[in-house]
């Protein structure tokens, strides 16, 4: 029944000849792989020890049991020192069942209900075969791709949001047909690997409820899918893999907010459930005094340099995107990914090199949060391959300065919307690998970030401690829910601003799903444990709100038709420049043309966007914006092309449907001078589209 096996691959491996255990641990001196095996109503036990001499090689211990198991689940027990031969701190305690860092599938569970880490065999394995249907990568280019990001679960979780498997990875198909009207070209899930959702210690101090871990950033597994996202637990994978096909052939990419930076298993006082009872001090960086290094604020930092961590990543991602057809991912505090052993920061990290040059990642999108938890900031700096993209945080606090009326912030505006080249040009990058956004599952809501000056945590049960303080936001007059009528048309314009200048920005855009229709969390900038109505999407604000979501719907398309908003290469004339010539791609002005006014005191700034089209024809753009709070600002608009006539296509100010129109039928310009009431946006265009085509 028992054979020597093989150490390569890692997991497990179905042979002719039996099924196959490979797994990593240099530190251990016994290991035993624990089996159990159901046989309709009966569970059977066992557990095989491995011979070091016959069941090792080098630091892989391997087994092959010479059966044909059918329902089971396995895990491995281990033993070994306290300490390695550096004298860093191991954990092994041999009443540990610890899972297998290479299994594909966990056993099977529904949300909410308690997981057996430590406890019990919690590695499985399914069957890989399923019908793709010819899929195949979409190769987006990153120069028309509009990233949503939003939460497998709480995007359809409400009863408003009418699906049938309301909740999961099924759920989120029956809303591809929504996503597809919308406009946007990729979904981004956050994190879908397994995780405990039962791990916090917080209660809701109103109810005394205990929180959920609602986002999932505590990974227990790289491979494994989290089973309480799937409407039949025991179909986790396909249903997966269903939901990857549907997008697809929707014409919609999947990427994978994806957590390399540390793991669920927390400090010392945490569950064990696999890396700290399989070789502690080679997969987390540990102080001299065998403390966990925290640069994640989660309790532990994985050793991402390491070449056993690196190889793990890396075949991880070639699994996402070979086995489950991923198109992208985004590394969650990736800065983490270039620390060496010790914690430095290495100048040239092997890890975030072998992911850029991975020949299978070849087609990947690779998207970088570059900076983290202890203080790392590497915006603009996080690599210089052209082959990574970062979520810009500059553009994030720039934009929001300036719509929350904040001094000193023309300058930083332009520069952000012409693509943050003080960021990129320099290494040789473009404009695309910004990742523009204003809002993410991590802060304020859009809605929540015109309507709110301070965060409101306290449902966390942390008595508001947690969550960014820092949120450059403003509450147009009043704080939270009001019933002023001012207020809420401030609001709405403010929202539609910050709209027209993403999406008309030269980067990538990524919206905050829901933030298109208003969606809120009552100020809640926090909502990782908010399994409930504040961090479910609430769909009847779509009818609610349909102002919002048709001008979101129509920047969308406007963006998608002219080329000019999603260059590849930087503008030649600098944001800086104190003037530029009429037949310039781009231009800037504060209140007359090419007069534009870089001061600390101003709170304006327009741009004439001219755009080379076929047969030498030239489509022009003139986008005002206005970032005072009282004041209106009236720019004067430089004459039109020979033969051409300013036609407003925006104005935030206005009601819906005039707050956006298609050239075809914009009003005619009538006068030199354009009136932008505070916080607003008009935007005039010089030429009718071909036929057929609109905004």
């Amino acid at each position: 029944m028992l054979k020597r096996g093989f150490p390569l691959p890692r997991g497990v491996t179905i042979l002719k000849s039996g099924i196959n255990f490979a797994i990593f641990a240099r530190h251990a001196t016994r290991v035993v792989l624990v089996v159990d095996i159901r046989r309709q109503e009966k569970t059977e036990h066992y557990e095989f020890e491995l011979d070091p001499d016959e069941n090792r090689t080098g630091d892989m211990w391997h087994i092959l049991l010479d059966a044909d198991l059918d329902d089971f689940s396995y895990g491995f027990r281990m033993d070994g020192p306290s300490h390695d031969a550096k004298g860093q701190k191991l954990g092994y305690d041999s009443r540990v069942v610890l899972m297998d860092p290479y299994s594909k599938t966990v056993m099977p569970r529904k949300w909410g209900t308690p997981a057996q880490y430590g406890r019990t065999p919690c590695s499985t394995i399914v069957s890989t075969e399923f019908d793709w249907q010819h899929d195949k990568p979409l190769k987006i280019p990153f120069s028309e791709t509009i990233i949503y990001e939003l939460h497998v679960r709480g995007f359809t979780r409400s009863p408003s949001s009418g699906v049938k498997a309301p909740g999961t990875y099924l759920g989120l198909t029956e809303k591809i047909p929504y996503l597809k009207e919308l406009g946007i070209t990729a979904v981004e899930l956050l994190p879908v690997t397994e995780f405990d959702e039962n791990d916090t210690v917080f209660h809701c101090p109103e109810t005394g409820r205990r929180l959920k871990n609602f986002w999932g950033y505590s990974p227990v597994s790289f491979f494994a899918l989290q089973p309480g996202y799937a409407s039949d637990p025991g179909q986790t994978v396909n249903e997966f893999k269903q939901m990857v096909r549907t997008f697809h052939q929707a014409g919609i990419e999947v990427f994978l907010d994806i957590v390399y930076n540390h793991s669920g298993e927390g400090g010392y006082d945490g569950t064990t459930s696999s890396f700290r009872g399989i070789d502690n001090s080679i997969y987390y960086l540990l102080g001299k005094d065998g403390s966990y290094l925290n640069f994640s604020g989660c309790g532990n930092t994985l050793n991402c340099n390491h070449p056993v961590v690196r190889e793990l990543i890396r075949d991880s991602l070639r699994y996402w995107v070979t086995e489950m057809h991923i198109d992208g991912f985004r590394f969650d505090l990736a800065s983490i990914l270039g620390r060496d052993q010790q914690g430095n920061v290495l100048p040239n990290p092997p890890m975030i090199e072998v992911i850029a040059e991975d020949p299978l990642l070849g087609d990947t999108k690779l998207i970088a949060e570059a900076w983290d938890a202890a203080g790392l900031y590497q915006v603009g700096s996080f690599s210089s391959d052209t082959r990574w993209a970062e979520w810009n945080g500059r553009y994030r606090d720039d934009v929001r300065s300036f719509l929350s009326g904040k001094r000193a912030t023309v300058s930083h505006l332009a520069t952000r919307i012409a693509g943050s080249s003080d960021l990129y040009q320099t290494s040789g990058r473009s404009p695309l690998c910004s990742i523009n956004f204003l809002t993410s599952h991590d802060g304020f809501t859009l809605y929540d970030l015109v309507s709110y000056n301070d965060k409101h945590n306290l449902p966390n049960g942390e008595q508001n401690r947690d969550g960014e303080t820092r949120n450059i936001s403003w509450n147009s007059g009043d704080e939270g829910t009001t019933s002023d009528t001012g207020i809420i048309r401030l609001r709405h314009r403010r929202i539609k601003t910050f709209a027209a200048i993403l999406l008309l920005s030269q980067g990538v855009p990524m919206l905050l799903g829901g933030d298109e229709f208003g969606r809120t969390q009552q100020g809640n900038n926090n909502a990782w444990c908010q399994d409930n109505d504040t961090g479910w999407v609430d769909w009847t604000l779509l009818e609610k709100n349909r102002d919002l979501h048709r001008f979101f719907k129509k920047c969308i398309a406007l963006r998608k038709n002219n080329p000019i908003f999603r260059r590849d290469d930087f503008f030649t004339d600098e944001p800086s420049s104190p003037t530029a010539s009429a037949e310039s791609t781009i231009s800037w002005q504060y209140l007359e043309p090419n007069r534009p006014d870089w001061s600390d005191d101003c709170h304006g700034l327009a741009f004439l966007l001219r755009q080379h089209l076929d047969a030498g024809e030239v489509c022009s753009f003139l986008v005002m914006l206005n970032g005072n709070r009282d004041i209106p600002l009236f720019f004067t608009v430089p004459a039109p092309r020979p033969g051409k006539i300013w036609r407003k296509i925006i104005d935030t100010a206005a009601d819906s449907p005039a707050d956006i129109v298609a050239i075809t039928s914009a009003p005619a310009l009538m006068t030199e001078m354009v009136k932008v009431l505070p916080f607003g946006c008009v935007v005039l265009q010089d030429r009718q589209p071909a036929s057929g085509r609109t905004i």
